[in-house]
């Protein structure tokens, strides 16, 4: 049996892998993978995600 935990998760990472896939056609794959860890390293350091460096929301 699938729980809803799991059934969330998937859907999750399902997202995150058609953001990839949009990213990877607008801009290369080196460019989403930099993306990628860098979200990893903020999320392991603490900090905020979806600003950019200027301090405005990314868009």
């Amino acid at each position: 049996m699938t729980s809803e935990t799991e059934i969330s998760k998937d859907r999750f990472f399902a997202r995150v892998g058609e953001l990839a896939e949009e990213m990877i056609a607008a801009h290369g794959k080196e460019f989403t993978m930099g993306v990628l860890v860098l979200a990893a390293r903020f999320i392991a350091e603490g900090k905020k995600l979806g600003q950019a460096p200027d301090g405005n929301p990314g868009q």
